[in-house]
């Protein structure tokens, strides 16, 4: 697993071999940051974290700041283990922690984020749950957010309400990247 793009490309991530976690693949982040267009001054959150290699892509692309959020322990040692690696410590925050409490934390202290990233496992209902929490907790900037939802071909969105549509979806072999802003279509 590598970084595929910006000042850090190339560089080898970390990823424990005895994990039952699915990474997103180099080839898969490659389209998602070349779709997305990232404003200088990005705040990113990367959700179920994982290994964190989506938001040290985000900060290999320039991103401000990086918020990791992830629940397992040993991924997290694993997130400090490459944020280390790609010399990125001054630009990352690492919470150890499930979304909803993350989400919670960040909308008390008035956190604002231009992009959300959620990479929940798959087919276990998560991306409803997901899009429910973020609803719950509002930390998307406005007038620039947009949250991207990696998930199975096979998992169904929930309709989107409230002032969220789907601004794009893409089609990546059994992946899907779906892209929501606030707003009206």
């Amino acid at each position: 697993m590598r970084i595929s793009g910006g000042e850090a490309k190339g560089r080898t991530l970390s990823f424990p071999s005895r994990s039952t976690q699915r990474p997103t693949t180099d080839f898969l982040r490659e389209a998602l940051f070349n779709l997305l267009e990232l404003p200088a001054s990005q705040s990113f959150l990367d959700l179920f974290a994982g290994s964190g290699s989506v938001g040290l892509e985000a900060l290999s692309r320039k991103a401000e700041k990086v918020t990791f959020v992830e629940k397992s322990k040993a991924l997290i040692g694993v997130i400090r283990e490459n944020v280390s690696l790609c010399g990125y410590s001054e630009r990352c925050f690492i919470v150890h922690a499930d979304i909803r409490s993350a989400l919670r934390g960040f909308n008390q202290k008035k956190c604002k984020f231009n992009v959300i990233f959620a990479d929940p496992p798959y087919n276990q209902g998560l991306i409803g749950e997901t899009l429910k929490v973020l609803k719950e907790y509002p930390v998307l900037q406005e007038e620039d957010g947009i949250i991207v939802l990696q998930h199975s071909i096979r998992e169904q969105l929930t309709p989107l309400t409230d002032g969220w549509f789907m601004a794009d979806q893409r089609k990546y072999g059994d992946n899907l990247l779906t892209f929501i802003r606030m707003g009206r279509a």
